[in-house]
């Protein structure tokens, strides 16, 4: 039993049962020195001010997430010092236990890109508009630096429109080395293929049933949909696409990410040199 629980059986029985000090203490084993003790620590109210003000920012944020969100805004926290903080406001999320699955076969780890631009990752995600109506997201990830590159939101995003968007980051970035995806029908076309090959880009296909082949993408959506399908009602396409851009910018710049050393994906990319694959020329005026 902890001290604190201890100081608490001991108030209970000196207020319920009015037992002496000493005699509470004795039967709660703890010093009495202890059960008089009370905190003389003074909370910042602006700190914790600004805490209530991110987690309803960002709901889907646990305490280790807020704790780098006010690192980076300059105030000095540890923390466990923002836990306490957190378990005392409520602003726990009551989350669904994952089944525990034992692995069939050992699995092989993927070997992440040593700066950005190497390799790409896409995947397509569903949600849908108040009425119902469904649309589709067409993400795009880079897996050296965690950035999203684009995530592009229509009705339809069939193959065309993929090799569109394809060479529109490549005027912006430049192509990579590789791009991973799964055996959909948009990726496995004749379309992208086509484009993969004249650009000489290789095309990385996950085995099928085997999503953590594709682990980068994958991480991604699931952030993607907790923090930003699910905490928005979309009204209509318009209003869905500006809030999943600023949710991206938001992403690429601000939010810090445990893959690059708690930076954000943009300032990791910053810190590298801006490299491109052999054989091919990073655009003047690219950001990394």
């Amino acid at each position: 039993m902890t001290l604190s629980a201890r100081r608490q059986v001991a108030s209970y029985f000196r207020e319920e049962w009015s037992f002496s000090q000493r005699r509470s203490c004795q039967l709660a084993t703890v010093a009495r020195s202890s059960a008089r003790y009370r905190s003389k620590r003074q909370e910042d109210a602006k700190l914790l001010a600004r805490l209530l003000d991110l987690a309803a920012l960002y709901p889907r944020y646990g305490y280790s997430m807020l704790t780098k969100k006010l690192r980076r805004e300059g105030h000095r926290v540890n923390v466990k010092r923002i836990r306490r903080l957190y378990l005392r406001e409520g602003l726990k999320l009551r989350t669904k236990p994952r089944k525990k699955l034992v692995a069939a076969a050992p699995r092989e780890k993927s070997p992440t890109p040593n700066a950005p631009n190497r390799r790409w990752s896409m995947d397509f995600m569903r949600d849908a508009l108040w009425n119902g109506r469904p649309f589709r997201t067409f993400n795009v990830l880079d897996d050296g630096s965690r950035e999203a590159l684009r995530i592009e939101v229509d009705f339809s995003l069939p193959a065309p429109r993929v090799v569109r968007v394809l060479d529109e980051l490549a005027e912006e970035r430049g192509l990579p080395e590789e791009i991973v995806v799964d055996n959909g029908p948009e990726f496995a076309g004749k379309e992208v293929d086509a484009w993969a090959f004249k650009n000489g880009v290789k095309l990385r296909f996950i085995r099928p049933g085997k999503p953590v082949e594709n682990c980068f993408v994958e991480s991604f959506n699931g952030t993607f949909r907790k923090d930003c399908l699910d905490a928005h009602w979309f009204e209509d396409l318009e209003h869905a696409r500006r809030v999943i851009e600023s949710w991206r910018l938001d992403y690429n710049h601000d939010r810090p990410h445990s893959g690059v050393g708690d930076l954000a994906p943009a300032e990791f990319a910053a810190l590298r040199e801006p490299t491109a694959p052999s054989g091919q020329q990073t655009p003047k005026g690219t950001r990394h």
